[in-house]
């Protein structure tokens, strides 16, 4: 998401993007414990939610102008699968 600062700043909120920060000491052990459970919580979020996720994705798609040549069909394969 490569949006001018201020088309972020206008978005709203459930729209703008969210910045995590990411320790650089942990081991590949500790990497993998974490990248494991964010992929089980977010299959797990989207069971639950899928069909108002997919209205907010499509709202935020709309919003930040992306057309469909330009989404991962990989990730949307994923997601219902």
């Amino acid at each position: 998401m490569n949006e001018p600062p201020e088309k972020l700043r206008t978005s709203p909120a459930h729209l703008r993007p969210n910045t995590v920060e990411i320790p650089a000491i942990w081991t590949p052990e500790q990497a993998l414990a974490v990248f494991d459970l964010l992929d089980e919580l977010k299959e797990k979020i989207w069971t639950r939610y899928s069909g108002p996720l997919q209205g907010l994705l499509e709202e935020q798609r709309r919003y930040l102008g992306v057309n469909d040549s330009n989404i991962d069909r990989s990730a949307t394969d994923r997601r219902t699968s």
